[in-house]
């Protein structure tokens, strides 16, 4: 009886796979079409060259491929090599895996504060906390997107990746403190940003099992895709020859082996390069190919500068984050972000419960950080941060690090911000992180956002609604003081007497991982995504935007793939019958 049901799920399995347009998983990789990149060529031709499979390339890729060729090149593994790595339970042990071959490498920004990259397909839709939700109406507007066109490429996106959260106790305690502190309309169930308390999507199944953008390959052609992974490109090629303005005409990547492969466009006017490597990955990419700005190029020796573009690595920013963590004295389940204040002075305040903060991923973390800043150290002359703020971590342990069931945190994230930074190359080697600041509230509207999203967090946390999972004994000031004794970042602590929370803000500040910049749309890129002053490349990632769209970006990044792709497509088909009747 058992032989039989295992040959019925594999029927069923088969069946899903073929309905799902898709090919069926290989000894090679989950995919027929993807490989490690030492199968790849040492020459290849493809109509686009996509670097970086992650949240918008692997969307970008699938769409692209249904009337051209397309190569994806990914630095990263493959989530499908551990799927039980994805489960919501394994969030925070998957993201603090900073080993060399993990899918998250650490980079710690010159404000002192920690931060992730993805390298691994799917891209930072592996590691988040799952938070599904679209950009707002206005961001679609200002963006000149299509909106009929936006809302179908959302729902592409959708079918694969999209599911409504269970809401069980303490995210419904969230729900119910903000709708009594006044963070009114309950806007329900929705995907759409709005004003007020509404329950997001996830991309977290019934079962816990997160869906990534990876997901989205299953839309693609298998016959006119291919996919290597670990394949790291070193630089974009380019010829001036018999040309106004310089050309890309193919990439330099490197398997793991250290091979180095070369892959170019087919001979056709409308076959581009596109990067996607997201808000670090593409800058920096431009920068090592020789676009950027000139002065800076030189100095790190990259020749030939290919143009002088001092917008490249300009406008950085990330949404900071400030958090309360909240001991319960019932337990809680294991939820990340579910629930959103969307409130009208551009602070989104959210919650996660039952995430295991324990030593051994604690440690894991930080011997990250402490193996980050002594690459570092070998590779510049100075440096803002201190390998002497791990050491005295580890001196003074917290108990709220190894809180696992009866915990919870509220945060808030700014909106915006106004605040901006820059990235810089820190060297030549595309493996490493370059220099990055983000100047988290430089500017007092960021900082004063925080303290109403703050206060609002107080608020919600007295309230009836919320009082089943918090200690009566419990103090605003002893709570704010619990998360101020945790290493949030590198920063020096400002404790006092009073309840100063602008202090709170600058002192505790951290990443919501929704960085963006770089390239954005009028500095680097025009609003068809294609570099200002080059023939045949686009940057199509959220690096491009001026603001981070919605509560949380990825929705949008994997739309803006899809939305593109089938833009790109359409401009294809125009020019060959354009061609055709001449």
């Amino acid at each position: 009886m058992s032989f039989q049901i295992l040959w019925l799920c594999r029927i069923i399995l088969i069946v899903t796979f073929i309905s799902h347009g898709s090919s069926f998983p290989d000894q090679v990789g989950y995919y027929s079409f993807m490989k490690d990149a030492t199968f790849a060529p040492m020459f290849a031709r493809f109509d686009y060259i996509v670097i970086g499979g992650g949240t918008s390339g692997c969307a970008l890729a699938a769409t692209l491929s249904q009337n051209a060729t397309v190569l994806v090149l990914e630095r990263g593994g493959s989530p499908h090599d551990t799927p039980t790595a994805t489960d919501i339970g394994n969030f925070a042990t998957t993201l603090s895996n900073t080993s060399p071959k993990s899918w998250s490498q650490l980079f710690v920004s010159e404000d002192g504060v920690y931060n992730t990259r993805a390298r691994v397909l799917g891209g930072g839709s592996v590691l988040n906390a799952g938070f599904y939700t679209r950009a707002g109406d206005d961001y679609v507007k200002e963006a000149d997107w299509m909106s009929d066109e936006v809302e179908a490429a959302y729902e592409w996106v959708e079918k694969k990746v999209a599911f409504k959260p269970p809401m069980l106790g303490w995210q419904t305690a969230l729900k119910d403190g903000l709708l009594e502190v006044g963070e009114f309309p309950y806007n329900g169930f929705t995907y759409d940003h709005i004003n007020g308390t509404k329950i997001g999507g996830t991309i977290f199944d019934d079962a816990g099992q997160r869906h990534t953008a990876a997901n989205l390959l299953e839309y693609s052609n298998p016959n006119s895709i291919a996919v290597y992974l670990h394949a790291t490109v070193h630089k974009i090629l380019f010829t001036t020859k018999g040309r106004p303005r310089p050309k890309s005409y193919g990439v330099i990547f490197q398997d793991a082996n250290g091979v180095l492969h070369k892959a170019e466009l087919a001979k056709n006017t409308m076959n581009e390069v596109i990067l996607s490597a997201g808000a670090i990955g593409s800058p920096q990419l431009l920068m090592l190919s020789g676009v950027g700005p000139m002065a800076h190029l030189v100095a790190h020796g990259i020749k030939p500068v290919v143009l002088d573009h001092p917008m490249v690595g300009q406008g950085m920013a990330d949404n900071p984050m400030n958090a309360i963590f909240i001991p319960s004295p019932t337990s809680v389940e294991v939820s990340l972000i579910q629930v959103v204040g969307i409130t009208k002075f551009d602070s989104y305040i959210e919650g996660a419960s039952g995430v295991i903060f324990s030593y051994s991923w604690t440690r894991n973390f930080f011997d990250g950080v402490l193996n980050y800043l002594n690459e570092i150290s070998r590779t510049t002359t100075s440096t803002s941060l201190s390998t002497q703020s791990i050491t005295d971590f580890f001196k003074s342990i917290n108990p709220l690090l190894n809180a696992t069931i009866k915990a919870g945190l509220i945060l808030q994230k700014v909106a915006g911000p106004v605040s901006r930074g820059h990235l810089e190359l820190r060297n030549i080697n595309p493996n490493d992180n370059p220099s990055v600041r983000f100047n988290y509230y430089q500017e007092a509207e960021d900082l004063e956002k925080c303290v109403e999203g703050i206060s609002t967090i107080i608020k919600v946390i007295n309230s009836k609604a919320f009082s089943k999972f918090k200690y009566p004994e419990a103090t605003i000031h002893g709570l704010l003081d619990l998360i101020r004794s945790v290493p949030t970042n590198l920063r020096p602590r400002h404790a006092t007497s009073v309840l100063n929370l602008k202090q709170f803000c600058i002192d505790t500040v951290m990443s919501i991982w929704h960085y963006h910049g770089g390239c954005q749309v009028g500095r680097v890129v025009d609003k068809n995504y294609k570099v200002l002053g080059i023939h045949g490349l686009r940057v199509i990632d959220g690096s491009t935007f001026l603001k981070s769209p919605g509560t949380n970006p990825q929705a949008t990044i994997m739309m803006l793939g899809r939305y593109m792709g089938q833009k790109i497509l359409r401009e294809r088909d125009a020019f060959h019958n354009r061609n055709e009747e001449t």
